[in-house]
């Protein structure tokens, strides 16, 4: 489903249960070792798909440990992003010679808990969601934007960003989300970073969000810095 939203060039993997015999490599197995089961089993089947997904790039199975603040320590020359939820799982990667940075997020299409819309949402994006039309949990969608955002900013910036550095716009027709960032970092390659861009979707009980931002693109990251409070 998630591939829908994401350009060529990047590979994916899905499954909508636990991959019965998955197995880890031992510098994966020491993030979950005092984990529950539950989740011993999510990121197991999560793993399990990042090597399908590597090995559609032609490259053979390798470890992917948790790196820094939990994010995937993906192979030299490689981008990607995993992500789960209850019944899904879902790995997109990428060359690094193709796709600048790539960052996806599953999550159940339903109300968000009483308290969290607040918690994660501007004014502004409370506003515009308001006038959006019925049928989508449209704070779930700004949710998962956001969830994906980060996880495409945080490989180029190695940066936190909070809920509140991002002002997602949606689109409901074209199936696109527009995030403009508060919080400006300079990137690896030498420029700003001050906006990114993915597609949303809907599915089989699922809100699916995604970002790859082409490496060919990547001029288009730097701007002239903007007259915000940092």
């Amino acid at each position: 489903m998630i591939e829908e939203i994401l350009p060529k060039g990047v590979a994916v993997a899905e499954l909508f249960a636990d991959r019965p015999g998955a197995m880890l490599f031992e510098e994966e197995a020491v993030a979950v070792q005092r984990a529950v089961d539950s989740r011993r089993r999510e990121f197991t089947s999560g793993r399990a798909c990042a090597r399908r997904a590597l090995a559609r790039l032609g490259l053979p199975p390798v470890p992917v440990p948790r790196g820094e603040r939990g994010a995937p320590a993906w192979p030299d020359g490689v981008v990607g992003s995993i992500t789960h939820c209850e019944g899904y799982r879902a790995c997109a990667v990428a060359m690094d010679t193709q796709i600048l940075t790539i960052g996806i997020d599953a999550e159940p299409h339903e109300p968000l808990p009483p308290g969290v819309f607040d918690m994660i949402s501007l004014r502004t994006e409370r506003w515009a969601l308001a006038r959006l039309p019925s049928g989508v949990h449209w704070d779930r969608v700004l949710f998962s934007a956001k969830e994906s955002i980060y996880k495409a900013w945080f490989p180029l910036t190695r940066r936190w960003l909070d809920f509140s550095e991002a002002t997602v716009t949606i689109d409901p027709s074209a199936g696109t989300f527009h995030a403009r960032l508060s919080k400006i970092a300079t990137v690896h390659r030498g420029g700003l970073l001050t906006e990114l861009a993915g597609g949303w979707r809907v599915a089989d009980g699922f809100v699916l969000t995604a970002i790859a931002h082409p490496a060919d693109r990547a001029a288009s990251l730097v701007s002239e810095p903007l007259a915000m409070n940092l």
